[in-house]
């Protein structure tokens, strides 16, 4: 007689990237948030775009290890919710890898079309485009469009995550959470 373990949580990767990902986001969002108090051409101004610019890379880099973290199994939901939310979770999730890929992706275009240097961790990021201001301003745009997105889309997400555990009562956020050792 062979039983079959049902998995209730996600594995150990899965829920080490999930809460490395929202450190990442806070740092992304609080470096350009804190640019704005500071005067353009200061060494401080620069120094939280860099952050901010290493940060999203970092996003960028991660969220296909993240990817491959979906191909494993997924703790069912428990009690299942109706179609419509797992629909909309979907949807959520969806967009918030368009978000991770995206944003970052439109920056790098940004900057080559700027015609100015990307660095990640020392390393020069490849050219992707020839030099042109104006659409170096469609990608900020874009860019700029999508990051004030993303508020929205984390802060929604969290709060889905917080009704699913305080009123509906499942066990949605407990699946993400560090599991804790008994001291």
């Amino acid at each position: 007689m062979t039983t079959k373990k049902v998995v209730t949580r996600y594995g150990r990767l899965s829920i080490i990237m999930h809460w490395l990902m929202l450190v990442l986001f806070v740092c992304v969002y609080a470096c350009i948030e804190l640019k704005g108090f500071m005067p353009r051409g200061s060494d401080a101004r620069s120094l939280l775009l860099g952050l901010h610019g290493v940060f999203g890379l970092s996003i960028f880099a991660l969220v296909w290890v993240r990817l491959l973290g979906r191909l494993t199994p997924r703790p069912p939901i428990t009690p299942q919710p109706p179609t419509w939310q797992s629909g909309l979770s979907h949807l959520m999730h969806l967009a918030l890898y368009g978000l991770m890929i995206i944003t970052p992706l439109l920056a790098w275009l940004m900057l080559t079309a700027g015609g100015k240097p990307f660095p990640y961790w020392g390393f020069q990021m490849p050219t992707l485009l020839a030099v042109n201001p104006d659409l170096a301003k469609q990608f900020k745009y874009w860019h700029e469009l999508l990051g004030s997105a993303g508020y929205w889309l984390i802060g929604l997400h969290a709060g889905a995550g917080l009704l699913h555990h305080y009123w509906l009562r499942d066990n949605t956020l407990t699946r993400m959470l560090p599991r804790r050792h008994p001291r």
